[in-house]
């Protein structure tokens, strides 16, 4: 088997423990399509922990597990202890965690040279657990003092631990995510909400999105693996990189980002597909006639959204869309006080945790630094765009967009090299033009405030 396991690792261009990781990660899509064949809603919540936690030991090691069960019971306990501060206790301890296992593992670099850990999927889990004690917390809250989403996710009633281990590990979902709610977890397998039988009848056929996200994982992987060998990381290193002109460098930089990309479109079309055909990626009816289904709760990214933005604010609402939702509802949110708008101290906030998120390296610290940046001067573009007349609009749209495709791909070479040295040579080498170009945005910013039309005005147009 272990032959066999080389051939085909060697056959694709992968490291044999990535292999395994791949087998398992594409098998959630049968072992989900079997949980809608479970009875009882006791037995689906084992399958889905057992299952999920066999997955875990097939791709990992059985110190995978090990590693998971540390946040999931620490989290559990302060629900059980310390409701009133659940939340903040679960918080903490989990990123705690999740930091210590990045320092130990360093896992960047075992990602660059072909090897995988657990740390990926711990950090699924903990973002789960995370917002599974916040919304307890929340339970003990007034009605009024909510947010909508507060109100629709808060947990009254503390879910028991059979319950909880199957939302931590469902079918294998902590492997690339999405992170989705306890509450709707919790409908689905009890088949209440909108997953409730209704005068539509009952729940809608998942196969054609299955094989639609199915269909495009296939295109997404044939594109990385015809793009990877053409625009390799490590012709950053290469002194004939730094033989090239300013432009071509820059080129480079965008075919490298783009290329990137590919992969994470292939996860999360995998991930897709398994939550489409388990059921819980339905998220209710169009209101079309006749009603059509939508699948929306398993989108974690939308291609053409990410590679075509005209604005780099659309950018978390189309890339890594479940965990942009995370950190927009359990941090940016609940950093604004009440009665007060967000400003750039809570976007920066934001990115910083989401940097954290993804580990200690210095390239993603910059990455989300660079990203609140150019948020921010995107928005500034915006801001005149909207001030200005018809035709003037039109070039801000295409400033907006270039800007866009120029910040983006500059600033996520520093997410895929990782180093500190790495990402500052690759910034310098294109004089660090995705940096200053946003800075001197915000700056204009504040200097050039457009003017509004006033309402007269506006009514004699109408």
């Amino acid at each position: 088997m272990e032959l066999d396991m080389d051939a085909m690792a060697s056959s694709i261009g992968v490291s044999v423990p990535v292999l395994r990781f791949l087998l398992c990660f594409v098998a959630t899509i049968p072992v989900s399509y079997l949980h809608r064949f479970v009875p009882s809603s006791l037995g689906k919540h084992a399958y889905a922990f057992g299952v999920g936690a066999y997955l875990s030991y097939l791709s990992f090691g059985m110190s995978s597990n090990a590693h998971f069960l540390v946040p999931m019971l620490s989290g559990y306990a302060s629900m059980l202890l310390f409701r009133r501060h659940c939340g903040i206790i679960t918080f903490l301890l989990g990123f705690g965690y999740l930091i210590g296992c990045h320092v130990y593992y360093m896992s960047g670099d075992a990602w660059k040279e072909g090897g995988i850990d657990a740390t990926g999927a711990l950090m699924v889990l903990t973002l789960k657990v995370i917002s599974c004690a916040i919304n307890y917390n929340d339970g003990l809250l007034k009605e009024e003092d909510l947010r909508e989403t507060q109100k629709k996710n808060r947990l009254i009633k503390m879910p028991s631990l059979l319950e909880y281990f199957g939302y931590c590990l469902c079918c294998g979902s902590h492997f690339a995510g999405p992170v989705f709610e306890m509450k709707d977890y919790l409908e689905w397998t009890e088949r209440k909400g909108i997953w409730a039988p209704t005068e539509k009848g009952p729940s809608p056929s998942p196969y054609g999105a299955t094989a639609r996200a199915i269909l495009q994982a296939a295109i997404c992987m044939g594109i990385y693996l015809y793009l990877v060998p053409h625009f390799p990381l490590s012709r950053f290193n290469d002194p004939i990189y730094q033989e090239w002109g300013f432009w071509k460098r820059l080129s480079y930089q965008y075919m490298s980002g783009f290329t990137a990309r590919w992969k994470y479109y292939f996860i999360w079309s995998i991930s897709e597909a398994s939550i489409i055909i388990s059921g819980l990626g339905f998220s209710g009816w169009t209101d079309s006639s006749p009603p059509k289904p939508r699948w929306d709760r398993a989108k974690n990214v939308s291609i053409l959204g990410v590679e075509l933005a005209t604005s780099s604010v659309q950018l978390p609402l189309v890339w890594n869309i479940q965990v942009s939702t995370w950190l927009r509802h359990y941090v940016y949110d609940r950093l604004v006080q009440k009665g007060k708008k967000p400003g750039f101290l809570q976007l920066l906030a934001t990115q910083t945790t989401s940097a954290v998120w993804h580990g200690l390296y210095p390239g993603y610290i910059i990455f989300f630094v660079q990203s609140a940046l150019m948020i921010a001067g995107s928005r500034v573009i915006y801001r005149w765009q909207q001030a200005a007349t018809a035709h003037i609009k039109k070039i801000f749209v295409l400033v907006n967009f270039a800007y866009t495709i120029l910040v983006l791909n500059y600033s996520c070479v520093g997410f895929l090299v990782l180093s500190l040295r790495e990402t500052l040579a690759a910034y310098s080498s294109v004089y660090y033009i995705g940096t200053i170009i946003p800075i001197v945005f915000i700056f204009l910013g504040s200097i050039i405030k457009p003017v509004k039309p006033s309402q007269s005005k506006a009514r004699k147009m109408q």
